[in-house]
């Protein structure tokens, strides 16, 4: 089966529903200018002391070391995912402590894939892949050329990311990479920020099949 990662997730309720859903990965996003801000929605009860199999993703924008584990702690987060401009260095740091996701944002601007992740090469567990914009990390509901991805050695696990929604099963299915290793949806499958319309969750999981 796919792994799926659903971001922006911001209630017990719906995480619980996911993993119901045998989805893999939910993401929390902890960047107070979002709307799907879980800081502000969820309180740490409501994450703590879960029995699930599910991975609790936090996601961080530019944070320092600290203030990420502080978090990861409070929450009982599973893995980080570094959406903004991290240094190896801190991806290290952290990577002692936790799984590490790194996300880079592709545009038609952007050059050779492996020379972009080659700093990281040693310093996380995961890339992601999403679609650049200017003035915006991520959220952006729309895709960036997939091709890109397919020239590149990567020789990681990694996510796609950016505007994936129910329409693009056979896209994903015919997307072929040995590294591929799971996608990351959002926006696409939502009746309002942070809401999942879990019904497009559930029809998205047995298309993918």
């Amino acid at each position: 089966m796919m792994n799926i990662k659903v971001c922006g997730i911001t209630s017990k309720k719906q995480l619980q529903q996911l993993e119901g859903l045998n989805i893999a990965y939910a993401g929390f996003i902890f960047v107070e200018n979002s709307p799907r801000f879980a800081g502000e929605k969820m309180a740490d009860e409501d994450l703590i002391g879960m029995d699930l199999d599910i991975k609790k993703v936090g996601v961080f924008v530019d944070k320092e070391y600290e203030d990420v584990m502080e978090m990861v702690e409070k929450f009982e987060l599973d893995m980080v995912q570094l959406h903004g401009n991290e240094s190896p260095a801190l991806c290290a740091e952290l990577s002692e402590d936790i799984e590490v996701i790194k996300v880079f944002n592709i545009g038609n601007e952007t050059g050779s894939i492996d020379e972009l992740i080659a700093p990281y090469d040693d310093v996380c567990d995961y890339y992601l892949f999403d679609t650049a914009s200017k003035g915006a990390q991520g959220g952006t509901g729309k895709k960036f050329d997939w091709k890109k991805l397919t020239e590149a050695k990567i020789e990681k696990p990694f996510f796609l990311s950016g505007g994936i929604g129910p329409e693009d099963v056979d896209m994903i299915k015919k997307f072929k990479h040995p590294d591929f290793f799971g996608i990351d949806v959002n926006s696409k499958f939502e009746k309002d920020p942070g809401v999942k319309d879990m019904g497009l969750v559930l029809g998205f999981v047995k298309d993918l099949k």
